[in-house]
């Protein structure tokens, strides 16, 4: 295998006495104590068949994070490909400790070297292009926002930018240290794959790197070096490399399969707790569990039955191909639909989104209002354990009483209050509005105030007349303790582009997924015209 002089170099580098080598300033430095940024602590095995890759970069990457630190490496050999060194980051290589050059496989997570130009025509794309090297130091790319805020209305020292404007039906989306962008389609498109592949570069721009998966749907995840994605009946993973990227995308592992879906609520959104486990919601195909969906007068089906499979959240290994019912947990039940959902590191527990109930006028004009149908019932918050019931179709929240209220397909007048069994949301926000994405912010850029917080992207409502269509925004849920504490805050608005939305086909833009970018930046995707946005704090 050929290396690089510089990889050989740096090779030699490790096996020296207990030292650091610093990237902010090539300095050795003599003491870790008292530093957090073990890498064994990040995944890294250093057993000398492992590929450590990810582990060693995570590890870097979360010294970064918190503005700079010793990463440490215990006695071990340690095989890994790029290593990416940051400022303010220095490695502290203890007696017994050796870094390995990887052999060139996939696994090994090498960064691609850059295109030689005609002024440095040198061997192997010469001095200044080494970017497959063991060891490199880039600096960090100065984000700038758009001139006009990407159209967006933000707080005062906030920014944003279009990353990429992709034409297709975005959904959820991760963003990965290295700068890939993996986002979930809605639907596969003529040209092209269910999961797409950006790749940011100079300023923040992001250009198409590629797709795969010929499945459209919603649920995108990264988690222990495996990407997870899901259809509308069924969850697939794919192996990463040590840069994360996808190793065969041709060939996902089935970890789950035979999940239901129907010509609504048909989407599976997944997220990963830190034992092992993925949930997947699994919504109900009906409105309200009638005989005759969203029907005048038409009582609910007595008991539910197909709550027995749909309308909550079900649990399964992350690791176990071929999952399906029985090999799952029921974790919660009585949830209509969930598109949002997070685990609150905080707290250690599953956060969820409901999409209340619709047509409380249509289906019992002599009990509700238009108005009254208009506004009610509450888009819910609610943290879950297992076994939790949230009362779906039985019950409904009103945010304006405060109160669960027996629905009236089973027996409720708006006024009846429901069996206090059911569980109480967290938070409760105005109907319709259609929470599709949920984060808990855990990065450092933006201001203390957002920190362990919660961003909420409401897609916007399509029945809230005769009152003016709402959401089409993304708000801030401040947390205290892992409980939201206080009300919540319009955070970014604009998307829709015009000033008072009358029918949700006059929204040029709709937010859909969220993430946060390894610096602390927020991603926020559109399902209409395909805009992936990024919103960054300047203090300016």
């Amino acid at each position: 295998m050929k290396l690089n002089i510089s990889r050989i170099f740096l090779l030699l580098i490790s096996v020296m006495l207990p030292s650091i080598y610093s990237a902010s300033a090539a300095k050795v430095i003599y003491n870790p104590q008292g530093s957090p940024f073990n890498v064994k602590n990040y995944g890294a095995k250093g057993d000398g068949t492992t590929v450590d890759t990810r582990g060693i970069n995570s590890a870097v990457e979360a010294a970064s994070n918190a503005g700079g630190g010793t990463v440490y490496f215990p006695a071990g050999n340690y095989l890994t490909g790029s290593i990416h060194l940051k400022n303010n980051i220095s490695l502290y290589i203890d007696q017994g400790a050796t870094i390995v050059a990887a052999p060139f496989i996939p696994e090994a997570g090498y960064d691609d070297p850059e295109t030689p130009s005609t002024d440095n025509p040198y061997h192997n794309y010469g001095h200044h292009h080494w970017h497959n090297s063991l060891f490199s130091l880039k600096a960090a790319e100065k984000v700038v926002p758009d001139a006009d805020n990407a159209g967006l209305k933000l707080p005062a020292g906030f920014g944003a930018l279009k990353v990429a404007e992709t034409g297709v039906k975005t959904r959820h989306l991760v963003v990965t240290p290295e700068g890939y962008i993996y986002v979930k389609l809605a639907k596969v498109p003529k040209e092209g794959k269910g999961i797409w592949v950006l790749k940011e570069g100079a300023g923040g721009k992001a250009t198409f790197k590629t797709s795969f998966g010929n499945y459209g749907g919603t649920g995108i995840a990264i988690k222990d070096g495996y990407l997870y994605a899901s259809s509308n009946t069924e969850v697939f993973r794919y192996k990463l490399n040590g840069q994360n990227e996808v190793i065969n995308p041709d060939e996902p592992e089935k970890i789950v399969t035979g999940l239901k879906a129907g010509k609504q609520h048909e989407t599976k959104s997944i997220v990963l707790d830190n034992k092992g486990n993925i949930y997947v919601n699994i919504g109900a195909w009906f409105n309200s569990c009638q005989y005759q969906d969203r029907g005048l007068h038409s009582p609910g089906i007595p008991g539910c039955p197909i709550l027995d499979s749909m309308g909550g959240i079900w649990q399964f290994r992350a690791d176990k191909p071929n999952q399906s019912y029985g090999d799952g947990v029921h974790y919660a039940s009585g949830i209509r639909n969930v598109v949002g959902l997070d685990w609150n590191q905080q707290d250690d527990q599953l956060f969820v989104m409901q999409h209340g109930r619709d047509n409380l006028n249509s289906s019992w004009p002599e009990l509700f209002t238009a108005q009254q149908s208009a506004e009610l019932p509450a888009e819910c918050m609610y943290s879950l354990k297992k076994g939790d019931n949230a009362g779906w179709p039985f019950m409904y929240y009103d945010q304006i009483q405060h109160k669960k209220i027996q629905a009236p397909e089973y027996g409720g007048n708006g006024k009846k209050e429901a069996d206090a069994k059911y569980i109480d949301p967290v938070a409760a926000y105005p109907g319709h509005m259609a929470p599709n994405g949920l984060l808990f912010y855990t990065g450092n850029m933006f201001p203390e105030h957002y920190k362990n917080g919660a961003f909420i992207a409401f897609h916007g409502s399509w029945n809230r007349t005769p009152e003016p269509q709402k959401g089409y925004f993304v708000v801030f849920q401040p947390f205290k303790n892992g409980k939201p504490s206080g009300n919540w805050e319009v955070f970014a608005e604009g998307f829709a582009g015009v000033d008072q939305v009358k029918s949700p086909g006059q929204a040029q833009h709709r937010p859909c997924g969220l993430a946060q970018g390894p610096d602390g930046s927020l991603y926020v995707t559109d399902d209409v015209k395909g805009t992936i946005y990024r919103i960054i704090y300047t203090g300016k």
